[in-house]
This record gives structure tokens, C-alpha cells and sequence, in this order.
């Protein structure tokens, strides 16, 4: 096997390091995330062996990421700027004068400043329609780069979720194209695949042997609505006293992905902040009556059984560590993100005014 080009990454807005661990399983050497979240910190430390910076990047430098990559041969830009402005669960609502809508411009300040070689950013497709992007992508031509970018399934990654983010890839090296998913069209890894050997848990239950895989307590009335519903089905299947007021109005009627079961042999549904709640979604195990726990959800959002959310003896918040989850870019997705970044690099082989180190 021929060695391949050493790629160096920094993660911007690396959360609980999601988009790094699937670069890592790719090959790529990862040297520091930047996140302004302190909770961040332990998980990217732990399960990445890098160094996590709690900086708000407004205040990143292109000094602070020289000094990071030090003289890396090949360096990548990667990152998931805060997705909250756009995405679909905003129906309606103007988020256009959030603080997290000018995040993504100063990740193009910082392409402009340091000029990696590569670029990647991960977000919800919707940004995708949004002048913020457009203004973004026109930066990076503008510098030379050549750009990619789609919206990609990800079942056709393995991620074991019916879940859809943009991804964008960007080189100075040449054209560099988003890879299709290996599994495009199935097989895809279902539900029962990824957590189907857990062990069972009661609801308000924590797992012994391991602290994650904890899920929440239920109501009567929420334990009733749980043992009523069936795998794929929706809150309609119950006896009308156990339908909460909202849905028997027309206006709430059509919502039905809420208070409903998982299927075993198909993806899960996308993977949220709150998924570890029954009520906010299609977040009811299969077969058991209760919501997912955090480990399942994990687990359903790609990252491996053993990766650490908290220290040792800390308590494990349900709404802490959901939102470290459904804000991770799914390992999986970035993985083969990472395999077409390290393919590109060994195809195109040049040196950028200086000798490429080879790993």
C-alpha cells in the first residue's frame, strides 16, 4: 500500500466531536477542535487525543490556527457552523437577526486568512437556499478554491438515521467532488442492527454498566400512549382520551411524527437535541415502553458504543448530553468525507510551494 499524504485538521465548532472522529477513522490527523461550548471539552479531549481550544470563533485568529497546524503539510478547515438558524424544526420563525446566522462568514474569514488547502463544512440542507451560503461559497471561488457541494442521505453513509445534511468540500488542489454514499440505495444499517443487543432498560432506568445508556422517566399518561402505539405507527392508533388536546384540533392533526415508536428493521428517524424524549418525535423504542436512551441515540446519530460524553462519576443530564448528541455531525458522513479528502490528496500530489511530508 502506497503512503498517503499526511492531512492536518482543525475542527471549528467541533462539539463533542462528531465531524473528528470520522476524519480520524479516515485517516486524517486531527489537532485541535475550537468550540465556544465548555461542556465540548471532555468528550473531544477523550475520544479524539486532541486539543480542544473553548474560543468563540469571532475571535479566532488565522495566528491561532497557524500556530495550531505548526507546518503541516496539507491542512484542512473543517467544521459545522451552529445550524439552529436554519433548520427545518424553525417553521415560521424569522431567524434572521439570531446571533448564530453571521457564524458561517466568519468561517470564510478564516479561509481567507489562512488559506488551507482543503475545506469542508457540514450543515442542514436548507442553508443551502440561504445568502449567507451563497455569499460563503462565492468567498471560497473567489480565493481559488473549487467547490462541492450537495445534499447527502445518510443511509447511503451507514449512518443508521433518515437524516439529510449538506456537505461541502473545497480544495486548492483541484476539483474535489462530495462522494456518494457506498451504501446508495441499501441495504441500509437499521435500527435493529445498531442497538438492537443493548440491554433492556424501564423507563427513568440507567444501565449499570453504563451511564449513557439512560433514558427518561414517563408520565401515566405517557406510559399509557406508549403501550398503545406500534412500531411506525402514530399517536392516531391510541384511544381518543389518551391524544393529547393539540391533535385532536385540525391545526395539530397532521403532526404525527410526535409520541410514536421506532421501527426495528428500518433507519431511525433523525436524531435531535430531544431525542431522548418520547413526546418530541419518533423517539419510543421499538419494543420496549420507554424512549431511547442517550447510548442508543449515540449510537443511532454513528458514533461507536465506547465513545465517552462525561467524566467519570459525573452526572449524566439527559438534556445536556441530548445536545451534544443531536448537534454531532454523524461519524459515518464524515468518514467518507474524510476517505475523499485523503483519495483526492494522494491523486493530486503536489508540493504548494513546499515538500509534502508523507505519513
Amino acid at each position: 500500500m502506497k503512503p498517503r499524504p499526511r492531512v492536518v485538521a482543525i475542527d471549528l465548532f467541533c462539539g463533542a466531536g462528531g465531524l473528528s472522529k470520522g476524519l480520524q477513522d479516515a485517516g486524517i490527523t486531527v489537532v485541535a477542535g475550537i468550540d465556544v461550548d465548555p461542556a465540548c471539552k471532555y468528550p473531544f479531549e477523550s475520544n479524539i487525543d486532541a486539543a480542544f481550544v473553548q474560543e468563540d470563533v469571532r475571535n479566532v485568529t488565522a495566528d491561532h490556527l497557524n500556530a495550531l497546524w505548526r507546518r503541516a503539510p496539507i491542512r484542512l478547515l473543517a467544521g459545522c457552523a451552529p445550524c439552529q438558524p436554519f433548520s427545518p424544526y424553525r417553521r415560521g420563525v424569522d431567524t434572521s437577526r439570531e446571533e448564530q446566522w453571521p457564524l458561517l462568514a466568519e468561517f470564510g474569514r478564516l479561509v481567507r486568512e489562512t488559506r488551507p488547502e482543503l475545506v469542508t463544512m457540514e450543515n442542514v440542507p436548507r442553508i443551502g437556499s440561504t445568502v449567507v451560503f451563497a455569499e460563503f461559497v462565492t468567498g471560497l471561488r473567489g480565493e481559488g478554491y473549487k467547490v462541492s457541494w450537495k445534499s447527502c442521505y445518510g443511509p447511503d453513509y451507514g449512518v443508521p438515521q433518515n437524516r439529510r445534511r449538506l456537505v461541502l468540500l473545497a480544495s486548492m488542489l483541484g476539483e474535489l467532488h462530495v462522494p456518494d454514499g457506498a451504501l446508495r440505495g441499501g441495504p441500509y444499517k437499521t435500527v435493529r442492527q445498531t442497538i438492537g443487543k443493548l440491554p433492556p432498560l424501564r423507563p427513568g432506568a440507567t444501565d449499570p454498566n453504563d451511564v449513557l445508556h439512560k433514558c427518561r422517566v414517563l408520565t401515566e399518561i405517557n406510559l399509557k400512549r406508549i403501550q398503545a402505539s406500534r412500531p411506525g405507527g402514530t399517536w392516531a392508533d391510541w384511544p381518543r382520551e389518551l391524544r393529547a388536546p393539540c391533535h385532536r384540533r385540525r391545526k395539530g392533526s397532521t403532526f404525527r411524527n410526535v409520541y410514536a415508536r421506532m421501527e426495528w428493521d428500518k433507519p431511525a428517524p433523525t436524531i435531535t437535541t430531544l431525542a431522548h424524549n418520547f413526546g418530541t418525535g419518533r423517539f419510543g423504542h421499538p419494543s420496549q415502553d420507554r424512549s431511547i436512551s442517550l447510548r442508543e441515540a449515540a449510537m443511532l446519530q454513528g458514533f461507536p458504543r465506547e465513545y465517552r460524553f462525561v467524566k467519570p462519576n459525573e452526572t449524566v443530564r439527559l438534556s445536556h448530553i441530548g445536545r451534544l448528541i443531536g448537534n454531532a455531525v454523524p461519524p459515518p458522513l464524515a468518514k467518507a468525507v474524510g476517505d475523499a479528502i485523503l483519495l483526492h490528496a494522494a491523486i493530486r500530489k503536489v508540493t504548494l510551494g513546499r515538500k509534502v511530508l508523507i505519513s
